[in-house]
């Protein structure tokens, strides 16, 4: 197993040919195997050197945990293919679903938060992990309607959790946003969620948009102040790796790398505390 520690970075196409011929590098790496399971001959090269030459973890897209739909085995197979291939360990998706009736929306969309689905979404996990042959690790997705539910947000993860056997991949931009839209506070969030499930965390940028009043998680803008400041009192419970993940709008790997360097300090600052 390739040991993931210190501050990772999402692998995008967008920047892909200049990692070589750049003198930054991240601790590790985070790619989505939807994006490279099937890459033109022009990017394979350049992508192989890249992951080759740092951890990586894989994060996907659409494996849909929280539908009722019978489980993909067929695309499950394709992604356990690609994280054998890649010496991958870490495999995370989104508690989300993104399915119906075998046809895939390419959307994160809400589950209920209650007992059923918890069971369903732990039944799924299992399944998935027979396949895989790895712990799954679940993030907590940012949503914008709460359909019928029965518990908090943190309560219903917190399940989920503990009866599927699952590890955590914990978005604190995610935390940030829902908090926000949602009106509970994102600090008592952290201090409930069971931080001995968190395997790996994520970072990212989102923006206010005037017309609907609420956060959008758009991975497309700097992270700003508030989701650092969570960040920071975050990494003072939990000692887990933390990456940056852009996925719209996306700068010059230059321009990354200063966020990424502020994420540096900032866990360095807490470490060293």
């Amino acid at each position: 197993m390739i040991k993931v520690d210190g501050c990772g970075l999402g692998l995008r196409s967008d920047f892909l040919l200049d990692v070589a011929e750049s003198k930054f590098q991240p601790d590790w790496w985070e790619v989505t195997p939807e994006n490279w399971m099937h890459m033109p001959k022009l990017f394979e090269k350049a992508f192989e050197e890249a992951v080759f030459s740092r951890p990586t973890v894989a994060h996907g897209l659409s494996l849909s945990i929280g539908s009722v739909d019978k489980l993909n085995r067929k695309f499950v197979k394709q992604i356990k293919t690609f994280l054998d291939r890649y010496n991958i360990e870490y495999y995370s998706e989104h508690l989300s679903f993104s399915s119906l009736e075998g046809k895939q929306s390419y959307e994160l969309l809400p589950v209920p938060m209650t007992k059923n689905m918890v069971d369903i979404i732990s039944d799924r996990v299992k399944e998935v992990e027979d396949i895989i042959q790895r712990n799954l690790i679940l993030e907590n997705a940012t949503y914008y309607y709460v359909p019928y539910s029965e518990m908090r947000e943190v309560d219903f993860i917190n399940e989920v959790l503990e009866k599927s056997g699952a590890k955590m991949l914990l978005d604190v931009n995610n935390v940030f946003v829902n908090s926000v839209n949602h009106t509970f506070k994102a600090r008592r969030f952290i201090d409930e969620i069971d931080k001995s499930k968190v395997a790996y965390m994520h970072m990212a940028g989102h923006y206010f948009d005037e017309a609907s009043k609420m956060k959008i998680d758009s991975h497309g803008m700097p992270i700003n102040s508030g989701t650092w400041k969570l960040l920071e009192y975050t990494l003072n419970q939990i000692d887990a790796p933390v990456m940056i993940e852009r996925d719209n709008n996306i700068p010059p790997l230059t321009e990354l790398a200063k966020e990424y360097k502020q994420m540096k300090k900032i866990v360095k600052r807490v470490r060293n505390a």
